[in-house]
């Protein structure tokens, strides 16, 4: 893990998210100047923390501590797909009126095509 990374990614989102270090303090449960060594770097949270932390932005663990560079599974698709089809926001407004239905049958046809590039 690269030492610096988590109390960079730990003040950004809080501050992406608006929260002020009480607020985050008090909903992990721990001190206001301890969550302030946490994002300078001059504390390191348990494992327990780290989780919380991560439950609170909505991101893994492994984003915070540096293993990923995307947020969550859902920025890294996300990213992937409009690299390899810059047209995907076509796609989806076409597919904004189909039913959970047709979505199932969609998502079943992306399986299908998926088995045959095996």
């Amino acid at each position: 893990m690269n030492e610096s990374i988590l109390p960079k990614r730990l003040k950004e989102l809080r501050e992406k998210n608006g929260y002020l270090q009480k607020f985050v303090a008090d909903k992990i449960g721990v001190r206001s100047n301890t969550l302030s060594g946490y994002e300078n770097g001059t504390r390191k949270p348990d494992p327990e923390i780290i989780r919380d932390l991560a439950k609170l932005y909505n991101v893994s663990t492994d984003y915070l501590l540096g293993h990923e560079t995307e947020q969550n599974k859902f920025d890294y698709y996300k990213n992937k797909i409009v690299t390899e089809f810059p047209d995907i926001d076509l796609m989806f407004h076409e597919m904004e009126t189909l039913t959970a239905d047709d979505l199932k049958d969609v998502y079943e046809f992306i399986k299908f095509k998926k088995s045959q590039n095996k």
